[in-house]
Parts: C-alpha cells; sequence; structure tokens
C-alpha cells in the first residue's frame, strides 16, 4: 500500500527525550529537485524517548530505524523503544571495543587523563580519522543502507547515539547517492551544533572541577559538528575511488538503476 507522505515542510517538535532530531527534507539535488519531507529523519538515540516522544514518532509513518549503535552504546543508553509497526534495523558502524579505555578516560578521567589523549589537537585529530576510518572500513554496512532505502525502508529514520557522526555519515552517503551537493550536506550536519540538539556530555565526575570549563573545551572535540571531520570523509572518497560517483558504484556497489529507485523515493517528483 502506498503510504501517503506530507509534501510540506513538517514541524520539528522539541522532543524531550530524543535529541537532534530532525526532517533532512528540503534539500536541493542536483536534477533541480529537492528531498521530500517525511522521507528520511535523523536523530540521537530513541532509548529515553518519553511517551510524549513516542507518540510522536508513531505519526511520522516509518517503516524502519535504522540503529548505527553498537553494544556499548546500548549497554551504556538501553534499547530504543518500540515504535509498533516500525522495523528495527541494527548495523553497528563501530567495533563494541574500540576505544573502549579512551571512551573510560573520557568519563572518567582526570584533567591530567584528558590533556593526554585530547589536548594540543589530538581529540579532533581523532575524530577527524574516525569519519576516515568509517568510509573505509564500513562499505558493505553503507551498502545495505542504501539498497534497504531503495528497496523498501522509507520513511527511514537513521540514529547512532548523538546523531551526529555514525548517522552523520549514513545520512550524507545517502544524500549523496541521490544529488545532493556536499555544501549543503554539510549545512544540514551542521545543525547538530545547536543548543538543543546537542549531545549531552556524560561524565561521572559532575562537580565544578570535572566539568570544568577546561574540561568541557577539551571534549568538545567529541561532541561537537566539525566541518573538518566531514570534509576528512568526502577527502577520503575522493582519494580513495576518485569520486563520488566511483565510491557509490564501486565501493557500495550501487547500480545507477538502484540510484534511480532513491532518487524516486527520496526526492520530489519531477
Amino acid at each position: 500500500m502506498t503510504q501517503q507522505l506530507p509534501q510540506t515542510p513538517s514541524t520539528e517538535p522539541e522532543l524531550a527525550g530524543v535529541r537532534n532530531f530532525r526532517d533532512v527534507g528540503g534539500l536541493p539535488a542536483s536534477d533541480g529537485r529537492r528531498v521530500r519531507y517525511g522521507r528520511l529523519y535523523r536523530s540521537g538515540h530513541l532509548a529515553h524517548a518519553t511517551a510524549e516522544d513516542t507518540a510522536f514518532l508513531g505519526t511520522l509513518g516509518l517503516h524502519t530505524v535504522f540503529d548505527f549503535r553498537n553494544a556499548a552504546d546500548h549497554k551504556l543508553d538501553g534499547p530504543d523503544v518500540e515504535l509498533p509497526g516500525v522495523r528495527n534495523v541494527n548495523i553497528p558502524l563501530t567495533d563494541p571495543a574500540d576505544g573502549s579505555e579512551f571512551w573510560r578516560m573520557v568519563r572518567d578521567g582526570n584533567m591530567a587523563e584528558l590533556r593526554s589523549i585530547l589536548a594540543d589537537g589530538k581529540g579532533s585529530a581523532r575524530m577527524s580519522a574516525s569519519y576516515r576510518t568509517i568510509i573505509l572500513d564500513r562499505t558493505a554496512e553503507h551498502s545495505r543502507v542504501l539498497h534497504a532505502l531503495a528497496k523498501d525502508s522509507v520513511p527511514a529514520l537513521m540514529h547512532c547515539a548523538a546523531g551526529k557522526d555514525r548517522a552523520g555519515l549514513s545520512i550524507a552517503i545517502s544524500l549523496l547517492a541521490v544529488g545532493v551537493g556536499r555544501e549543503d550536506i554539510e549545512a544540514d550536519y551542521l545543525k547538530s551544533n545547536d543548543a538543543h540538539r546537542r549531545y549531552k556530555i556524560r561524565r561521572s565526575d559532575t562537580s565544578a572541577a570535572g566539568m570544568s570549563p577546561e574540561v568541557m573545551e577539551l571534549l568538545s572535540p567529541l561532541f561537537g559538528a566539525h566541518s573538518d571531520y566531514l570534509a576528512a570523509a568526502f577527502a577520503t572518497i575522493d582519494e580513495t575511488w576518485g569520486s563520488t560517483d566511483s565510491y557509490l558504484t564501486e565501493g557500495l556497489k550501487v547500480t545507477p538503476e538502484t540510484r534511480e529507485r532513491l532518487r524516486e523515493r527520496l526526492l520530489e517528483e519531477a
């Protein structure tokens, strides 16, 4: 049965227990069309969604929720709330053991430990490297997402923990596949820095010292969306495959026919 989807901008509510929620509709594609509203959403995890949040999400007509968190994330925040009639697909984009000691120090480390892993640009460098790694090492996972969207999985919501890194890259790749330009993708990506969207920093020491301005400055590269990170991902595409088109066809095994189906599902009618 064909779902009737909104063709006007959907409202963006302040969800109490879900950070960074938004509809990516309205972004322009290279063929003159725009991404349809009500087709592709992004957010942080749904584990803490309130009853009101859950009721709202239930009105979106979602087919699939893509959860890019790993087992460690699930242990920390919990599973997503269940949305009746919605398929939940977990596709981890980082290994549960990846950086476990690093993230322990982020949560529990003292100032000396935090300086050792984050000062002098080390935090930003780690984030850029992680974006590059996801592009290089997770081609099978991103291929799976695009083929699912082309087949039957829209309307879809993509999320990770904060909704900015793993979900941000997956949204970016989905938008690249339908012809949205990199500058417009970046503009949407940077919306994750809005104060009401940002993921709340978790520290075991919530005292004035444990949450001091210096600690917050050290942690900022990990919890913000930065143009350099997305640029590192795009550069990795260009350096490895030569172009976005080659990345999609050779790296993600997306045929021209599949890209056309993606455009049909995600873009406004011509």
